[in-house]
């Protein structure tokens, strides 16, 4: 399968080397490039593809709210979006993750980074810079949340489930995870959908932020 990929970023000479980067690999098509947050909604609708690289600082519409209506929770038609950008900022990631991206990317990451978080992306897991990852976990004190905020809009997790958030909050695979706790891929893969909808996320990096707040990561 080719992977579709939508560029969004108002500097050229970025979508130009992130273009490079990508279309060295043999399963990888860049089908469009935006310079602005609109150009991207609009191009995105009209290209549909598989993931879209969005830088966080663009005229008209920044990423943030591009990430919303592309992948948020309340996108009719969600496409996976990876946050490319070169601020690392609290008030940056947070509200891309809550809003659905599906990685948070530094530029200075490399291009390996760069394609494992694309194909990352299309398998419905998640990619985060590991600068960004380490002070997410300095920053989710484990055990801050009261037992009252274990609950989630579509219901309580089961006890089952709460160990399987920890598990992809450690990064681990549905095979590992599958693995570690003796039940089949297909079983983890049921459960962490569960969990998708309990929580409102679209991805496992909600269920990985959700699971850093409620102090079960890596349980």
């Amino acid at each position: 399968m080719t992977i579709r990929v939508l560029i969004a970023d108002d500097q050229e000479m970025v979508r130009r080397g992130v273009r490079r980067i990508l279309e060295t690999q043999p399963d990888i098509e860049v089908v469009g490039e935006a310079a602005d947050g609109a150009a991207a909604l609009e191009l995105a609708g009209r290209l549909r593809p598989d993931v879209a690289l969005v830088d966080i600082r663009m005229p008209r519409l920044d990423g943030l709210e591009v990430t919303r209506r592309l992948a948020g929770p309340t996108a009719v038609d969600p496409v996976r979006v990876v946050v490319l950008t070169t601020f690392d900022l609290d008030e940056y990631v947070y509200p891309a993750l809550r809003h659905g991206a599906s990685g948070f990317l530094l530029k200075r990451s490399g291009p390996a980074l760069l394609v494992e978080a694309v194909r990352a992306a299309v398998a419905g897991d998640s990619l985060i810079s590991p600068s960004v990852t380490v002070r997410l976990l300095s920053h989710l004190t484990p055990g801050r949340a009261s037992a009252a905020r274990r609950t989630s809009p579509g219901g309580a997790l089961t006890e089952r489930e709460i160990e399987i958030a920890g598990q992809v909050a450690a990064g681990r695979t549905n095979a590992d995870i599958a693995a570690q706790l003796f039940i089949s891929a297909g079983t983890v893969k049921t459960h962490v959908a569960s969990i998708q909808r309990k929580l409102g996320v679209r991805n496992r990096v909600g269920i990985a932020v959700h699971a850093w707040e409620m102090g079960y990561a890596g349980r």
